[in-house]
């Protein structure tokens, strides 16, 4: 079957129109593999394979088979120093140029694993398009066929129509995710949405009622006099990383690293249960500590890492807060301020955790109160709970 021109371009004016009709990525592989098939190119597997900026993900492939629809997979880092990526297609044809490879050909050259798979699975062509992207980048589309004799010409033609407007739409949703990315990893997912959503104007905030953490490693100044730079990086990486996902996996939302500190709201939502939410943050705390009194210091003279947190509840202002066009998504208010100091006096007393009594009071089991203290900045004396099982080991 040779595709009809007026099929071609109706797929060549739907990608250049954006793929509307295709909200998710792998919709608009699955829709344009079905529409490549149903005009004249027998598609028996089609791959995009997009690489992204993302401080875990190397890049993703969009992997589509007849009847099965598209599959998403990610690849990590690991993937650069594995023998079937460097020696793949994909890594020796980075001229931008298409290369095709006809399996059914007995004189076809197999200098490629992927190539010797394909033809035991019984494909009989393969044709590697380069997506090149407006900014230099280069990044692939592959069909294979499993048609008796392998594509002919006027089916690579029509692979060869659908590269360039594929490689602008490619492009484009492959930007957006990056976008969404970086937000999310650098002010969080919740704020980054936020910043998306617009709300990117200078002193465009609001106030929110959340459950707030603020934690920081003690004894850092002294860490970081006597080891090296990239020591201490990693060491504050494997610190962070026995915080931030038990925050995650309980709804809290990881706002600001400050140094060793770290700076993150559980927030309360409409119709949230308090006691749900104060309950979650805690849980959180008890993992976190855990966490950290698993992991092993520098050297024999830090032999464990100690860290203090606070937990508060109270109202905070969320938003962009700066000056000219350099802005930071952050929450401020006294209830910040107090949940500061009360990380700071959880120090003094020799305790890891400290809870304010507004905290304590709608998550309450396991915490007891340590009586009232002067907190600097607040008129009234502050009293204070921390975690029953620490007053066992202070004894």
């Amino acid at each position: 079957m040779t595709p009809q021109p007026a099929d071609l371009k109706s797929i060549v004016d739907w990608l250049m129109d954006g793929a509307r009709s295709a909200p998710l990525p792998q919709d608009v592989m699955t829709a344009l593999c079905e529409r490549l098939t149903a005009c004249g190119v027998p598609l028996c597997r089609g791959v995009i394979f997009v690489r992204t900026l993302h401080p875990q993900v190397l890049g993703r492939s969009f992997i589509w088979r007849p009847g099965t629809g598209t599959v998403v997979v990610e690849a990590d880092f690991d993937l650069l120093d594995r023998e079937t990526f460097r020696n793949s297609p994909m890594v020796a044809h980075n001229t931008g140029a298409m290369a095709r490879y006809c399996l059914a050909d007995p004189q076809c050259r197999m200098d490629y694993p992927i190539l010797r798979d394909l033809r035991q699975e019984g494909v009989t062509d393969y044709v590697l398009a380069p997506l090149n992207f407006t900014n230099g980048e280069i990044h692939f589309a592959s069909w294979a066929t499993k048609q008796p004799g392998g594509f002919v010409d006027a089916q690579v033609a029509a692979l060869d129509a659908v590269t360039m407007p594929l490689a602008r739409i490619a492009e484009i949703r492959a930007a957006q995710r990056v976008a969404a990315t970086l937000l999310s990893t650098y002010v969080g997912e919740k704020a980054g949405e936020r910043v998306l959503a617009g709300q990117i104007r200078r002193g465009t905030t609001e106030t929110i009622h959340a459950a707030i953490w603020l934690s920081d490693m003690r004894g850092f100044t002294k860490l970081a006099d006597r080891m090296h730079p990239q020591d201490l990086v990693d060491l504050l990486n494997r610190y962070f990383d026995c915080q931030v996902p038990p925050i995650l996996d309980r709804g809290g939302e990881v706002l600001k690293f400050m140094g060793d500190g770290l700076l993150a709201i559980f927030p309360f939502a409409d119709g949230a249960d308090a006691a749900a939410v104060c309950a979650g943050a805690l849980k959180s705390a008890h993992e976190a500590r855990d966490n950290v009194g698993k992991l092993d210091g520098p050297d024999d003279a830090a032999p464990h890492l100690r860290f203090g947190l606070a937990l508060h509840i109270g109202d905070v202002l969320y938003g962009n807060i700066g000056g000219g066009n350099r802005l930071d998504f952050t929450c401020i208010g006294p209830a910040v301020n107090l949940a500061a100091r009360l990380e700071k006096l959880a120090g003094q007393l020799g305790r890891t955790i400290l809870a304010s009594e507004d905290f304590a009071k709608y998550c309450g089991e396991g915490l007891q109160p340590l009586g009232k203290f002067a907190i600097a900045g607040f008129a009234a004396e502050q009293t204070v709970f921390g975690l029953s099982d620490e007053n066992r080991e202070l004894q």
